[in-house]
């Protein structure tokens, strides 16, 4: 019985952890038809993302998607900015859990370049 309740006891112990994974913020910044940051490196993880409007001078957004597939169906809908971004001001977006691969972010509003975004 001591044993079960260990075993038990360890699995929740395990399943706790795995939900207390840290997120991380990674800040970009936006000018007039550009991202500051052009390309981006990251790890497994999850992440919220915070974009800066620097005097663009209208509200922007930001957009993630698997890279190759920049329309609308595949993007990453938790990535978008919880607000449009009006001039000088910044705004997040909600959790975004990342897995290995390759992606793509760009404003759709501003309208940016495609970037790179690796993940490890």
């Amino acid at each position: 019985m001591k044993k079960a309740i260990a075993v038990v006891l360890l699995v929740v112990g395990i399943n706790f952890s795995a939900q207390a994974q840290e997120v991380k913020t990674i800040s970009l910044e936006q000018t007039k038809g550009a991202f500051v940051q052009e390309s981006l490196t990251l790890e497994e993880g999850t992440y919220v993302f915070e974009i800066a409007n620097k005097n663009v001078g209208h509200d922007i957004g930001f957009v993630l998607a698997p890279k190759g597939k920049p329309e609308e169906a595949h993007h990453i809908k938790d990535a978008y900015v919880t607000k449009t971004v009006a001039t000088n001001s910044k705004e997040k977006s909600k959790e975004v859990t990342l897995k290995k691969g390759e992606y793509i972010y760009f404003c759709p509003l501003n309208p940016t370049p495609e970037y790179t975004l690796i993940v490890k």
